[in-house]
């Protein structure tokens, strides 16, 4: 119950909430659409997708300005990569709620001569550019993780002198079996990392889905609404995972 009511509290968790119902009528729609759904029916789901939507741009009002903060916040980290893909990523998340700010109002009628379809290119352009910093970010760790893991590895290795004892291949060794044992090393030190950092996991699997959304609404990657649709309720039950539990939320 305590969990329910902290979740609640949080504003941001009843956008997310919000946001899976849309993309969750999405995939629906797409999914009755192929199976030969009656027309009436489609039109309803899209118009509730379309509420959705519209809600969901309401309370991102403002949004902007803690987009701006944790960018400032941001700026002060040691590290050099994470503070230049954390702080132009929040900086690029200031500009896409902009943008989705005026949809809002030309949505609303308050901005009636709104060119929707120029704003609503921008603003997936700047969420776009956001993923990508925040996926660098998400590699970066991981890279830095596994080398910490494989330096740990080797110091072990030594340490029970499995290198002496045959660990490297000979050099007769196919240059095919060599690479394969290397990819293989490599595949089970990821898994291995990402095993033991949930955080990191989530976030990289929630932005890898996040990322084909605003690549299809630009046509730089076509995958159609089921997929989009697939792609956003998945993210969106993944952030849904990081309020609840903040332990899982990837930090800074």
């Amino acid at each position: 119950m305590e969990t329910w009511v902290r979740f609640s509290a949080q504003s941001q968790a009843k956008e997310r909430v919000f946001r899976a119902a849309q993309y969750a009528c999405t995939l629906l729609g797409y999914t009755l659409q192929k199976g030969g759904a009656a027309a009436q029916l489609l039109t309803t789901i899209k118009q509730l997708e379309a509420h959705l939507s519209l809600s969901r741009k309401l309370m991102r009002l403002g949004n902007s300005a803690e987009a701006l903060e944790a960018a400032k916040r941001a700026i002060h980290l040691s590290d050099c990569v994470l503070r230049l893909c954390i702080t132009v990523s929040h900086l690029n998340r200031a500009m896409y709620f902009a943008c989705d700010n005026l949809l809002w109002a030309g949505k609303a009628g308050l901005l009636p001569r709104l060119d929707q379809n120029k704003w609503s290119q921008r603003s997936f352009r700047y969420y776009l550019f956001a993923l990508i910093l925040n996926l660098s970010r998400d590699l970066y760790e991981m890279y830095g993780l596994m080398e910490r893991e494989r330096r740990s590895t080797s110091a072990k290795a030594h340490l029970s002198g499995a290198v002496e004892n045959g660990e490297f291949p000979s050099a007769t060794s196919s240059c095919a079996s060599v690479f394969a044992a290397r990819l293989r090393r490599q595949l089970c030190l990821l898994a291995a990392v990402l095993r033991s950092n949930p955080p990191l996991l989530l976030d990289t699997l929630k932005n890898l889905c996040d990322v084909f959304i605003p690549l299809d609404k630009l046509g730089l990657y076509a995958t159609g609404p089921g997929f989009v649709g697939a792609c956003g309720l998945t993210s969106s039950v993944l952030s849904i995972l990081t309020v609840l539990y903040p332990w899982l939320k990837l930090k800074p």
